[in-house]
C-alpha cells in the first residue's frame, strides 16, 4: 500500500476538503486468534472511560434506566449519574456537554481486570434487567492513563543495556500475556502491575539477536482475543523489511563510524536565522551519475559528487541546515533493492507531453523503491531502503555517516518527523502500536473509529504514552544520531503541551552528559488547524496562532500564497500572484478577473508579503496599500489574521516545498505562455527572495535554485524517480517535459499542462539554471552577512523595518523595503521600474557588493539617483542597496 499524502500547501477550503475526504482505516490482516470470551464485540465504542472513576456516554439516564459496564465472564461495573468536574471538562473539552457516570466505589478495584478483555457500556430498563436499551463499546485511553501513566512515563522502554546485559520492556497494560520471541525461542516476561510494563532481562549473548513480542490481547477492531507477534515500538534496529526488531545497543562502538565521537558540527545557527534546504534522500542522488552511492545515505559522503558540491556551495553562501524528508523506518518501500520494481518502459524516448511515462511509472509504483516516507512504521530506526544493506547495523552506521557528510559540507541536519499518524492501525500486518495496546495509541472519533483526517490512521499524542513515545524518540535521534533539528509533520494535530515537552527534553541535553547541546536544536512544523482536533476541540493545539512566542516555528502560508498566486486545488492553475505576473503581465485566464480586480488582488498580495518580510509579526505596524495604518494581524488572509507571530522565528517563510507543484512548475502554469525561459528564471528568484530576505527562518525545496521541475506533478509522493529526481547537472535539464504528470492527482490539469510541456520557452537551459542559482546565492550571502536581517525581537523589527512607499499610490508589482542601512526593491513586473523615496534624497546608496560583484548580470544595471532618492531596478529583479558610499 502507498499511503495518500496530505499536502503542505493548504488553504482553509482545501483543509476542509481533506478532512471530508479522509481515507478509510486499512483493511484488516489478521494474526492468530483465540476464541472470544463471553462478552462479545459491539460495532461502535461511543462510551469513553476517561479516568478510574468516570465514564462519559451519550446515553441519558432516566428514572427508568440503569447503566453499567459489562466485561468478560459476566463481570459488571455499576454506574451512577454524575456531573463532570471543571478539571475533567478542561481535559476533555469535546465531551464537556455529555452525560457522565461515576463508577460505584465498590467496583473500582475491578478496573484493571475489566480492561484486559471485551468491555461494553450497557443501558438497561430498570424494571426489566434483561431489556437492553443501548449497548456500545468503550474507549479506554483516559482510564489507562489514569491507572498506569504516572509510573509508565518513568519506564525505559525498548532494549536498554546495563553492564552488557539487555533488558527489553514494552508497555502493554491490557495484554493478558506477553512473551518474547527471541531468535526463535520463547522467553517469559514479567508484568509490573503499577505501570503495565512487561519486561525481561537477558544475558550479553542476546546482543543483536532478532526478536518480537508475542502479545495476547483483546482486539476491539475484530471483536476477538488475538495473539499478535509484533515488533517493538521502541526498536533501535530492525531486520530487512522490518520483520524483526534487533537487540541493539546504539552506544555499541561498532555502530559508530570513524570520527563519530569527535564530530564537530558547523556553528549552531539560531532558528530565526536558519536558511534551510529541504530534500528527500533518494531524490538527492538517484540521478547523480557522479555519486558512488545513488539513492543511499552514503551519497552524502561523496564529497566530489555534483549534489554534494552544490550543497557545499549553498552552505558557503549561507544555507545552514538540510531538512531531510522522513528517514525513519516507513512502511511502503521494499527495503532490498533486488525486490524493488522498476518501470519497464524507455521513459526517456517518449514525447515530452505523452501520458505513457506516468502510466508506466504507476504500474510499478506499489512495489518500487520510491516514497516520500510519510507512512511511519518504526519511529526511531533509520529507513532500510537508503542503506547499503537493510538487514542489521548498516542503516545505523550509514545514517551517522550521512550526518557526518553534511557536517563536513558546513551543514546541520534536520529530520522531518511524522508522529501524527501511522501507516496502519487495527490488526493490519503493518500496525505496530495498535496491536500491542488496541484502541490506545490511535485517536478515536465519537463512534470509536480511528480518525483519518491526517490522511492515515491518526495517533493521539494527547495520551500519555503516545506523548512519551514522541519525546523519547526525538531525544534518541538527538543523542544517538546528532540530529540538529526536527520538523513536525501536521504539528497542529499534536497538543501544544506535547511539543513543549519535546523542547524541554531537548533543552536538558548537554555536551558533557549527552554529547549534544540540546538548546541549539531547532524545532518547527506545520501548524495547520483542521480535522477532529481543529479549533482546540480536544486540547490546545500546536497551531500557528498557539505556538507564537514559544520559539518553535510554524510554516507561514500567507506570503507564499501571495507570491505564487492561487492554490494547488484551483480548477484553473493559471491564477496569478505577485511573482507570476498578476495584473502586470496577465496570462489571459478568466480566473484572474478583470484588470481592476487583478490590481486590487495584487496590492493586497503586496501587503501579505510585507507582513511576511516582517517575520509575520502580529503587531508590526505599516501603511497598507489602501492608505490605512494597520498591524500584521489586521491584514486579512482568507478570513484569518495574516500576522500571527510574536517574535522573529515564530513563522517560517517559504515559496515552495515538497508538497504541490515546485515553484518552477507553479510559475510555468501562471506566467504567460510566451514568457521566455530567461524571464521565468528571474521570476523564480523574485519569488525565492521574498522568503530569503525575510525576518525569521526560511526554507526552500532542494533544487529550486536550479529551477527544479517535477514535470508539473502536484503530488509526487509516489511518482518514482522519473518525476522526482534532482538533476544537479544543468546539461540534464531541470526535470521539465518528462511527460504528463501522474493522472491520480493531475489529470484535470492535463489540458493546461500539455501545451506547456512542448513549449520551448518553458524549458530552461544551462544559462537560466546556473544564472538563477547564482542570483539566489548572492541573496543568501546578503541575508546571512547583514545583521539587519537578524532582528532578535519584535521591537527590533519595528525599529529597523519600513516600507516607505507603501500606501494608496504604491506601484503594483513593486515593493520597496527599508531595513536599517539597506534598501531592497522587489520588482516583480516585466519592465524596469523607478522608485523615488524623497526622505532618502541626499543619502548615498550603492548596489550591495554581493550583487555588484555577484553572478547576476542583470541586477548590475540597477541604478540610484542620489539627488532625488530614486532607485531604478530592471524587470523581474530584486536589488539590494546599501548606504554609506557615494551613489551615482
Amino acid at each position: 500500500m502507498k499511503s495518500p499524502r496530505a499536502t503542505l500547501f493548504r488553504s482553509a477550503a482545501a483543509l476542509a476538503a481533506l478532512a471530508l475526504g479522509a481515507a478509510a482505516v486499512p483493511a484488516v490482516s489478521q494474526s492468530a486468534r483465540a476464541s472470544a470470551p463471553a462478552a462479545s464485540a459491539v460495532p461502535t465504542a461511543e462510551a469513553q472511560w476517561i479516568d478510574r472513576t468516570t465514564v462519559v456516554w451519550k446515553a441519558e439516564h432516566t428514572a427508568g434506566t440503569v447503566e453499567e459496564l459489562n466485561f468478560a465472564d459476566g463481570g459488571t461495573l455499576r454506574l451512577a449519574p454524575a456531573v463532570l468536574t471543571d478539571a475533567q471538562k478542561a481535559a476533555y473539552p469535546h465531551l464537556a456537554g455529555r452525560p457522565a457516570y461515576r463508577l460505584d466505589p465498590r467496583d473500582r478495584d475491578k478496573a484493571a481486570t475489566a480492561l484486559r478483555g471485551p468491555l461494553a457500556a450497557v443501558q438497561r430498563a430498570a424494571d426489566d434487567h434483561d431489556h437492553v436499551l443501548h449497548r456500545t463499546g468503550v474507549q479506554t485511553p483516559g482510564v489507562l492513563d489514569d491507572l498506569y501513566a504516572d509510573r509508565a512515563r518513568r519506564a525505559r522502554l525498548g532494549p536498554v543495556f546495563h553492564g552488557g546485559r539487555p533488558t527489553l520492556s514494552v508497555w502493554a497494560p491490557t495484554a493478558q500475556s506477553v512473551s518474547l520471541d527471541l531468535d526463535g525461542r520463547t522467553v517469559a516476561m514479567r508484568r509490573d502491575p503499577g505501570s503495565g510494563v512487561w519486561s525481561v532481562t537477558g544475558d550479553p549473548g542476546w546482543r543483536d539477536k532478532p526478536y518480537r513480542y508475542r502479545v495476547r490481547v483483546w482486539a476491539p477492531s475484530v471483536g476477538e482475543t488475538v495473539t499478535n507477534e509484533v515488533t517493538d515500538p521502541y526498536s533501535t534496529a530492525l531486520t530487512a523489511d522490518s520483520t524483526r526488531s534487533l537487540v541493539t545497543d546504539l552506544a555499541d562502538p561498532r555502530l559508530a563510524p570513524a570520527g563519530w565521537d569527535a564530530l564537530k558540527k558547523p556553528r549552531a545557527v539560531p532558528l530565526r536565522d536558519a536558511r534551510i534546504q529541504e530534500l528527500q534522500i533518494r531524490d538527492f542522488s538517484i540521478a547523480d551519475r557522479t555519486s558512488a552511492h545513488p539513492g543511499q545515505y552514503l551519497a552524502f559522503t561523496d564529497r566530489d559528487a555534483d549534489g554534494m558540491r552544490h550543497l557545499t556551495r549553498l552552505a558557503k553562501s549561507g544555507t545552514s541546515y538540510v531538512h531531510l524528508l522522513p528517514a525513519f523506518d516507513f512502511g511502503t518501500v521494499p527495503e532490498r533493492r533486488s525486490d524493488q520494481a522498476r518501470p519497464g518502459c524507455d521513459l526517456a524516448a517518449l514525447p515530452a507531453d505523452s501520458d505513457r511515462q506516468q502510466k508506466c511509472v504507476a504500474e510499478t509504483a506499489a512495489g518500487d523503491g520510491y516514497n516520500w516516507g510519510y507512512d511511519p512504521l518504526h519511529y526511531t530506526v533509520p529507513e532500510g531502503s537508503y542503506a547499503s544493506d537493510p538487514d542489521g547495523p548498516a542503516r545505523t552506521r550509514e545514517f551517522r555517516q550521512m550526518v557526518q557528510g553534511l557536517a563536513h559540507a558546513g551543514l546541520r541536519t534536520v529530520m522531518d518527523v511524522v508522529y501524527n499518524h501511522t501507516v496502519a492501525a487495527g490488526q493490519d500486518d503493518k500496525s505496530v502500536l495498535d496491536r500491542i495496546v488496541p484502541g490506545y495509541y490511535q485517536r478515536l472519533l465519537d463512534d470509536g473509529g480511528v480518525a483519518t483526517s491526517t490522511c492515515c490512521p491518526g495517533t493521539a499524542p494527547e495520551h500519555a504514552m503516545m506523548g512519551k513515545l514522541v519525546v523519547d524518540s526525538i531525544v534518541t535521534w538527538a543523542r544517538q544520531y546528532k540530529v540538529d533539528g526536527f520538523r513536525f509533520d501536521l504539528m497542529g494535530h499534536h497538543p501544544k503541551a506535547n511539543i513543549l515537552a519535546v523542547r524541554k527534553a531537548l533543552d536538558a541535553l548537554t555536551p558533557a552528559k549527552d554529547g549534544v547541546d540540546g538548546k541549539s536544536i531547532i524545532l518547527y512544523g506545520e501548524g495547520w488547524n483542521f480535522g477532529e482536533a481543529a479549533d482546540d476541540a480536544r486540547f490546545v493545539q500546536a497551531t500557528q496562532r498557539n505556538m507564537a512566542g514559544t520559539g518553535i516555528a510554524t510554516f507561514s502560508d500567507r506570503a507564499r500564497d501571495a507570491v505564487r498566486g492561487g492554490g494547488p486545488f484551483d480548477e484553473d492553475p493559471r491564477v496569478q500572484g505577485f511573482a507570476s505576473g498578476l495584473f502586470t503581465d496577465p496570462n489571459g485566464s478568466p480566473a484572474n478577473g478583470t484588470p481592476d480586480q487583478q490590481r486590487a488582488r495584487l496590492l493586497h498580495a503586496q501587503d501579505l508579503i510585507k507582513v511576511g518580510l516582517s517575520g509575520n509579526l502580529a503587531d508590526y505596524a505599516f501603511t497598507d496599500t489602501g492608505g490605512r495604518r494597520v498591524k500584521g494581524s489586521d491584514v486579512d488572509y482568507n478570513g484569518a489574521p495574516a500576522g500571527y507571530a510574536a517574535a522573529p522565528g515564530d513563522a517560517l517563510a517559504y515559496a515552495d516545498a515538497h508538497d504541490n507543484e515546485t515553484l518552477y512548475d507553479a510559475l510555468a502554469y501562471k506566467l504567460p505562455e510566451r514568457t521566455p525561459a530567461a524571464d521565468r528564471a528571474r521570476a523564480q528568484v523574485v519569488a525565492l527572495a521574498t522568503a530569503t530576505l525575510s525576518q525569521g527562518p526560511a526554507l526552500s525545496q532542494a533544487g529550486t535554485d536550479l529551477l527544479r521541475s517535477k514535470s508539473l506533478d502536484r503530488n509526487s509522493f509516489d511518482s518514482g524517480d522519473w518525476f522526482n529526481a534532482i538533476h544537479w547537472d544543468c546539461a540534464s535539464g531541470n526535470g521539465f517535459g518528462r511527460g504528463l504528470p501522474p493522472a491520480a492527482d493531475n489529470e484535470p490539469k492535463w489540458p493546461y499542462a500539455k501545451p506547456l510541456l512542448t513549449n520551448p520557452a518553458v524549458r530552461p537551459g544551462c544559462p537560466e539554471i546556473t544564472g538563477a542559482s547564482a542570483a539566489y546565492r548572492d541573496l543568501l550571502r546578503i541575508r546571512t552577512t547583514e545583521k539587519a536581517f537578524s532582528q532578535t525581537t519584535a521591537e527590533g523589527v519595528r525599529q529597523a523595518l519600513s516600507f516607505p512607499l507603501s500606501g494608496a499610490e504604491e506601484t503594483p508589482g513593486v515593493i520597496t523595503m527599508r531595513l536599517g542601512r539597506l534598501v531592497v526593491v522587489f520588482n516583480a513586473t516585466p519592465s524596469r521600474q523607478s522608485q523615488t523615496v524623497p526622505a532618502l534624497a541626499g543619502t548615498p546608496y550603492v548596489l550591495h557588493p554581493a550583487q555588484a560583484h555577484g553572478g547576476d548580470t542583470t541586477v548590475k544595471s540597477s541604478t540610484y539617483e542620489r539627488t532625488t532618492g530614486t532607485f531604478t531596478v530592471p524587470g523581474r529583479t530584486v536589488a539590494v542597496y546599501t548606504a554609506g558610499a557615494a551613489g551615482r
